[in-house]
């Protein structure tokens, strides 16, 4: 899981009711088999890891990118709700990605003055 812990973005899959696949690209944190996520708690991608866990995984570029030949990671995701899990995921994603997602929270502060909040979950994947 080397080129996953490496990587800058991941492809993360979820699946919709009729059971199609939906493709994000995403930040996250993490090592081996437990990565987190931060994302507002009225993203599709949260409304369908309630309904269905079930996660797929690739390493991908900025715009969701995946080279044919790339590992393909199975595993189930949690949607964790408490501000704690929020809180270190935002602060796992901060290190790792620096002003880029310090610039992001700045234009979520703005948003939620501006009164179109949107609050945050974490999403917690393990891959098996």
């Amino acid at each position: 899981m080397d080129e996953l812990n490496d990587a800058r973005y991941i492809a993360l899959t979820t699946y919709k009711a009729d059971g199609s696949a939906k493709s994000t690209p995403v930040w996250f944190a993490g090592s081996d088999d437990a990565y987190l996520v931060y994302t507002g708690t009225e993203a599709w991608k949260t409304k369908r890891l309630r309904a269905n866990p079930t996660v797929q995984v690739r390493v991908c570029d900025v715009r969701g990118r995946v080279d044919p030949d790339a590992t393909v990671y199975t595993g189930t995701a949690e949607v964790l709700d408490d501000s704690a899990n929020v809180e270190r995921a935002v602060r796992a994603i901060g290190d790792k990605y620096g002003w880029q997602a310090a610039f992001v929270r700045v234009r979520q502060r703005i948003k939620a003055r501006l009164g179109r909040p949107d609050p945050l979950v974490a999403i917690n994947i393990h891959l098996a």
